[in-house]
């Protein structure tokens, strides 16, 4: 049985000799799969830094200037109703540091802003600062979203370096099966025209002894069907043998001007698995154990937004000091206070029980995942020890 072989129509292409480490090197580096994989690791990276940015110091400057050219209705003191001209234009800036509170859920700021105004009617300029304005936005009785992401996105991150980790080995699993799938084509095809050889012998010895009377033309017409039968499983094995070597150049993005030669690896380890170890790096590399983490916080996260949706409470409190002037310098001197503190309330009254079922449902739904989880987490332990059987089994 050669070692190399020749396909039809492809005599002039280059050989490339192809270990097995080769072939799953190749893969990790080049194959679409191995970069899919690195592709959905590195969005989901992005996304756990966006995530951690939401806990950092935010500096923005913004600036809503407007023209306003037309006839507006206004009312007067007396209760009449006048049309006024409108010609004005106004421009500001403000320039704000926030931070986010995880423990509250709350955003405390420090805001300086100015703002001119420019009337067109009777050319006059006047400005409206506020040098400093230091406040405070705060939720009350509802959910704390900051919280609850502080404890389910890094989940979600060691989740997608876990389910990275299994992607590559998958890719490792994958170029493991096409190269042997290959080999053992090329081997059948050895085989084959092997047999091919032997059923031609045959025939022509059986072709001999037919002509001195020595087997009969049932005997002979049977030795012919018979190499009829290898010659067509020569033409099978052919293109058994391309259709691997396709599936193996697509999974490792390699053009069709190379023919691939699998090389037979010398020998395969000798290992044991043990059930115990096995399961623990499972749980431990694997995206499972995350997976069922995170979603045990996220159903737990529902009912948290639902019951924070029975009321809600807003509070805002802002205390600063403010000038106005018709020049921009004198605006900043003998300021005034200036201090608001808004308080929102909306509690409903009679919505007919919905917030209240909509708790019940976001329960119901977190029990019904936690069964799920229960059972998949079964399912998995049991998954593990039968493939280390079968893995020790084999390995007899």
């Amino acid at each position: 049985m050669g070692s190399n072989f020749i396909l039809p129509l492809t005599a002039q292409k280059e050989v490339m000799n192809l270990s097995l480490q080769q072939t799953i090197e190749l893969a990790k580096h080049q194959s679409p799969d191995a970069q899919t994989a690195r592709h959905s690791f590195r969005s989901a990276y992005w996304n756990y830094k966006s995530y951690r940015s939401n806990y950092l110091p935010s500096l923005k400057l913004t600036s809503t200037p407007y023209l306003n050219r037309a006839i507006d209705k206004i009312s007067l003191e007396d209760g009449k109703v006048k049309f006024v001209e409108q010609n004005l234009l106004s421009t500001d800036l403000t320039l704000s540091l926030s931070q986010n509170i995880p423990w509250t859920g709350g955003t405390f700021f420090i805001e300086t802003a100015a703002q001119r105004m420019d009337q067109f009617g009777d050319h006059s300029t006047s400005y409206q600062t506020s040098p400093v304005s230091i406040g405070y936005r705060q939720s009350l009785f509802g959910y704390n979203s900051l919280k609850w992401n502080r404890r389910i996105e890094p989940v979600r991150y060691e989740e997608a370096k876990a389910a990275f980790i299994t992607a590559t080995e998958t890719v490792t699993m994958n170029a493991i099966t096409y190269f042997f799938n290959l080999l053992s084509a090329k081997e059948t095809l050895g085989t084959a025209r092997q047999n091919q050889v032997n059923a031609d012998r045959l025939y022509e010895v059986a072709g001999a002894k037919r002509k001195m009377g020595q087997i009969s033309e049932n005997e002979l017409l049977q030795l012919k069907l018979a190499a009829l039968k290898a010659r067509a499983a020569v033409t099978d094995a052919e293109s058994n043998l391309n259709a691997h070597m396709f599936r193996l150049r697509s999974f490792l993005a390699i053009g069709n001007d190379l023919i691939l030669e699998p090389v037979v690896p010398e020998s395969a380890p000798n290992l044991k698995m043990e059930y115990n170890q096995v399961l623990n790096k499972a749980l431990e590399r694997n995206s499972f154990a995350h997976n069922i983490r995170r979603r045990q916080l996220e159903a737990e996260y529902e009912v948290a937004t639902a019951r924070g949706n029975l009321r809600s409470v807003d509070l805002f409190a802002n205390v600063g000091y403010t000038g106005l002037n018709k020049d921009l310098s004198p605006a900043y001197h003998n300021l005034l206070d200036n201090q608001v503190v808004e308080v929102g309330v909306k509690i409903p009254i009679l919505d007919w029980g919905k917030r209240r079922g909509k708790v019940r449902v976001a329960k119901s739904n977190r029990d019904v995942t936690l069964s799920k989880i229960k059972k998949e987490q079964m399912d998995f332990d049991q998954d593990i020890f039968l493939l280390v059987e079968h893995f020790n089994n084999q390995a007899q």
